[in-house]
């Protein structure tokens, strides 16, 4: 029976569909299995398989306490006429190399991959203590993409509420708008003074918070849970676009079964590409996992130096999403990477608390940079990757995946190992950034901008952002960071 505990302790022994409605455990720790890895998904049967099909494989074994129907009714709801592509996540060719668009989904973001399922595991998970009027708040702070694609994951779903924090100021004007317009009954949004990591603790802590518990619970039959990648089914569905693109790479002959292939992934947060080391244990030949960073480059850091130390100053990019300096998915790869010692990762994050760093051992950090390498680019080398891009492939990125297109460049390249560069954004959510570095107007709103890209590239804009321009804006709220705690118990009132 597999199932899941902290990552601090192994107190904990819950199945998958508790761990994912708790979201986040007692103790401040993310949820782990230590059966990770044990059952392999079989990749000689990946070629010619669906997406559809490749997810019911791989979140079989990760999520083995839903029925195979349970399953593929999330699949069939999750993963149909919403994307624009009908491989979901598609591999295109980028020069010598690959690219896999991750924005094909509703709200043009990687992050609808896991929040168009998560809503859908979440209605087949039951309270813990029987109380059949119990609802489920969800409480999410974003740097840019998750609030939305959250919100349009769980707007108006049976039994749960949502509230999505961002750091006012601090995304881009249309990933603000994508939230502040948002329709449904069960939504609620709310602008924070501070940056994302000040926004993302204050959750934690409201997560941690006893006494509010207590009262969500007999006042409003409320329960909180979390849609941020703490939450483990926020995590495993981002495990079968590794497969997915390993099975188009199949496809397309660029290689034979167990050939390996190097992965590049823009990330703050470390979930994205966690999600591929999770493809690695469960038996997809995954050469390396490449970290791309921004100028927040607090991850770089961790990985050629072993300490990680958030005391540093934070820097507001054209890349916010990965704007970041407390990488919360890097607590489940040290668990992994220290072969499971909860007392060791208990320690590190309480140094993480009470100092701003910890020190990871030096054996340790040579198994993790046996996998993981790291690099990272500043703005104006996001800026020339978009201008480089567009030039040798006439291919449109956006910054965060220019980071990781600068990244590539960078690295030695073996002719006999395909990189996949994971997109994780459309152009069209930064498109005033996009046009600075192509050189075109940018003078206009994000809309005219928009039109300007579309002209000079030949590309379209996502009807879904086009038309945020005579959206209907419904949420205006800011509070400070204090005043989140009782935005969310008004907002469970509301439920």
């Amino acid at each position: 029976m597999t199932t899941f505990h902290s990552t601090r302790s192994t107190t904990d022994s819950l199945t998958s569909k508790q761990a994912i409605r708790k979201g986040i455990a007692d103790d401040g720790g993310l949820f782990v299995t230590d059966s990770l890895g044990e059952t392999h998904v079989d990749i000689a049967s990946l070629a010619g398989k669906s997406y559809q099909q490749i997810a019911f494989d791989v979140l079989s074994v990760l999520l083995p306490d839903y029925t195979e129907a349970e399953l593929k009714e999330c699949i069939d709801e999750a993963y149909g006429p919403q994307w624009s592509d009908e491989k979901i996540t598609p591999v295109k060719p980028l020069g010598d190399d690959y690219v896999m668009e991750l924005f094909n989904g509703p709200t043009s973001a990687f992050k609808d991959v896991a929040l168009q399922i998560l809503p859908r595991f979440m209605a087949r998970t039951t309270p813990a203590d029987g109380d059949a009027d119990e609802k489920i708040m969800i409480v999410t702070a974003t740097s840019g993409d998750t609030g939305k694609a959250a919100l349009a994951g769980f707007a108006d779903a049976a039994g749960t509420g949502i509230t999505v924090f961002y750091p006012e100021g601090k995304v881009s004007q249309v990933q603000e708008l994508q939230m502040t317009t948002q329709s449904g009954s069960n939504v609620n949004v709310c602008a924070v003074k501070g940056n994302f990591d000040d926004a993302q603790s204050a959750v934690k802590r409201i997560f941690g918070d006893k006494e509010l518990a207590g009262r969500l619970a007999d006042d409003s039959h409320v329960v909180l849970s979390s849609a941020n990648s703490i939450n483990v089914g926020r995590l495993v569905p981002q495990v079968v676009y590794y497969f997915s693109a390993y099975a188009q790479l199949l496809e397309r002959q660029v290689i034979n079964v167990g050939d390996e292939v190097e992965f590049v992934v823009p990330t703050g947060n470390f979930g994205d590409i966690l999600a591929g080391y999770y493809a690695k244990l469960l038996g997809l030949p995954v050469k390396h996992l490449v970290v791309a960073s921004d100028k927040n480059n607090v991850l770089f850091d961790f990985l050629t130096s072993g300490t990680y130390n958030r005391q540093r100053p934070f820097f507001q990019t054209i890349s916010p999403s990965m704007d970041i300096l407390i990488s919360s998915n890097l607590e489940r790869m040290l668990y992994y990477m220290s072969d499971k010692d909860t007392r060791l990762i208990s320690m590190l994050m309480n140094d993480l608390s009470q100092w701003g760093a910890y020190e990871v051992p030096e054996p340790m950090m040579k198994k993790i940079r046996s996998i993981f390498g790291t690099g990272w680019a500043d703005e104006n080398q996001v800026r020339e990757m978009i201008a480089d891009c567009w030039n040798k492939n006439h291919y449109v990125i956006d910054p965060h995946t220019a980071c990781g297109y600068y990244v590539m460049q960078q690295m030695p390249r073996d002719p006999l190992t395909p990189r996949v560069l994971l997109s994780t954004a459309s152009p069209y959510k930064f498109p005033r950034v996009v046009n600075e570095s192509l050189g075109l107007d940018a003078s206009g709103t994000d809309f005219e901008c928009m039109d300007v890209l579309a002209k000079a590239t030949g590309t379209t804009a996502p009807a879904a952002l086009r038309g945020l321009e005579t959206a209907n804006v419904r949420f205006d709220n800011v509070v400070e960071i204090d005043g989140m705690e009782g935005f969310v118990e008004q907002a469970a009132k509301a439920l």
